[in-house]
């Protein structure tokens, strides 16, 4: 299995708020300091971990590495903490 790192950053504007291209990061550290300078412009970032196997699709729960905005999902509230 591999690890995966993402940070997903949010663009608020007329209309509502409207994801961003994903970030794919090379370690834990690397998705934490790209999060945090992305929470200083965006509206709402989130950075998030994986484990998985892409060859067979399974993947672990996604666990929080960082989350910082106005409007957080529930469903990050409830993420386990890498």
């Amino acid at each position: 299995m591999a690890s995966y790192f993402v940070v997903q950053s949010f663009t608020s504007g007329k209309g509502g708020t409207f994801p961003d291209a994903p970030i794919q990061a090379q370690s834990l550290h690397q998705a934490r300091r790209v999060a945090e300078r992305l929470s200083l412009k965006k509206s709402m970032v989130i950075a998030f971990m994986r484990d998985g196997n892409p060859k067979t699709g399974d993947y672990g729960d996604p666990k929080l590495i960082f989350a910082k905005g106005d409007d957080l999902p529930e469903e990050v509230a409830e993420m386990e903490r890498a």
